[in-house]
């Protein structure tokens, strides 16, 4: 292959500066992904033009990066980075080049990057520029680094864990030296930003190959950045958890509760804390895998009482995840169909508007008071009761009979 498909506006650019007498390419992911037939997420130019060259041949631009040669091109309210030829300097933090020096050839901007598969360019004149192999690479889907791969991960640490994810994104395996580099190297991710960290996890557990995770174990990948996987693995449960992963559905809550599903809520909490998450995924992914481990209810009063306890806003989420969890090799054997019963009953509850909260019982708090019940701790233990009772028995939630109730729990407290 030679020709790739390229938007209007990114040959725009490079027609513009190959005009006023530079080079530019389209470079990096967005040719490995338009040689893949896949849909590039963003297309980045690289250039023999300088900065302050750029800036003078287009109208619109923004100093993002310019310290490291970036600058961004706005055509149409969309930005395009154009990045100057560069061989990167020393790298001191294990991350970034100290500083960086601008070449004019575009094979010196290329062995610096990562993988062969990130490292070709193009352009509809010249056609593909595959220095390292990076098309074989794409035919025998391998992750490999550009030159030694020592060097490659001692420059940026990140690369390690992104030589997974890759291979987890596109179902590729990783070329063994590369591997052994991995290995070998993989302490050095101590280096990386949780938030860094995170972003890259996400996107392997989010892939059509979660199970890569696995190949991070064997790395030593997980026993720096996320050694639940190691605990899952010393129980023997590693494999029915990826299975229960590779099932579910690529949803951002759901595949975070899968790989957790065998922590309680506080080492859930503190995980995912541990790697920057917001506080929402924080909140939900604990609460769903905390919910998996209730009994699970076999009436009507117990799927009330199990929506108000495990939260109605992600009741829907954590009935997903049973969905697949009840059918896997994780969950009390002949549960399959029970995932049938709880959405069946669920959903004639939510249609009934059956009782499901304080704000839908037919009492509140000046009810009670006014009926004469001491505010404070009285009130909020006799709602509470109230609640539970309307909760195993719908019928219940009448503002007549709550009241009676409430004055016989209120004389049983008298008398206590």
């Amino acid at each position: 292959m030679n020709k790739i498909k390229v938007p209007k506006n990114v040959k725009l650019i490079i027609n513009l500066l190959e005009n006023n007498g530079f080079e530019a390419f389209a470079v990096g992911g967005c040719v490995r992904d338009a040689v893949l037939l896949r849909e590039p997420n963003d297309w980045d130019i690289t250039t023999s033009a300088l900065p302050e060259d750029v800036k003078k041949i287009f109208n619109r631009t923004i100093d993002t990066g310019i310290r490291h040669g970036t600058v961004t091109v706005m055509l149409d309210k969309t930005g395009y980075e154009v990045t100057t030829y560069r061989i990167d300097g020393e790298y001191e933090d294990g991350r970034h080049p100290k500083n960086v020096e601008f070449t004019r050839n575009l094979i010196e901007d290329l062995k610096r990057r990562d993988f062969t598969i990130n490292a070709m360019a193009y352009n509809d004149r010249v056609g593909i520029v595959d220095e390292f192999g990076g098309i074989s690479d794409l035919e025998n889907h391998l992750i490999k680094c550009v030159g030694d791969p020592i060097d490659r991960f001692n420059e940026d640490a990140l690369r390690i864990l992104r030589a997974v994810r890759f291979a987890a994104v596109l179902g590729f395996g990783i070329e063994e030296n590369t591997k052994k580099a991995i290995t070998r190297l993989a302490g050095n991710l101590r280096l990386i930003s949780k938030e860094r960290i995170q972003a890259e996890l996400e996107k392997l557990l989010m892939s059509d190959n979660p199970g890569m995770i696995e190949c991070a174990r064997q790395t030593g990948i997980t026993e720096v950045i996320f050694d639940e996987i190691d605990r899952i693995n010393e129980a023997g449960m590693l494999s029915s958890v990826l299975k229960l992963l590779k099932e579910l559905p690529k949803k951002h809550y759901l595949r975070w509760a899968g790989i957790l599903v065998l922590a309680d809520r506080q080492r859930a909490v503190d995980i995912l804390k541990e790697l920057k998450f917001d506080n929402k995924t924080v909140n939900v992914v604990s609460r769903i895998v905390e919910a998996v481990k209730r009994p699970l209810p076999m009436d009507r009063a117990a799927v009330r009482i199990d929506i108000y306890e495990i939260g109605e806003d992600i009741y829907e989420e954590y009935l997903e995840f049973m969905k697949y969890y009840l059918s896997s090799e994780l969950a009390p054997p002949q549960c399959e169909t029970v995932y049938e019963y709880l959405m069946s009953e669920y959903q004639d509850i939510i249609e009934k508007k059956e009782c499901l909260s304080f704000k839908m019982l037919a009492v509140n708090g000046k009810d009670l008071i006014e009926a004469g019940l001491k505010r404070g701790e009285q009130v909020g233990g006799v709602l509470n009761h109230l609640l539970y009772k309307v909760l195993s028995d719908s019928s219940l939630n009448d503002k007549e009979i709550l009241l009676h109730l409430a004055e016989s729990e209120k004389n049983k407290n008298a008398i206590r």
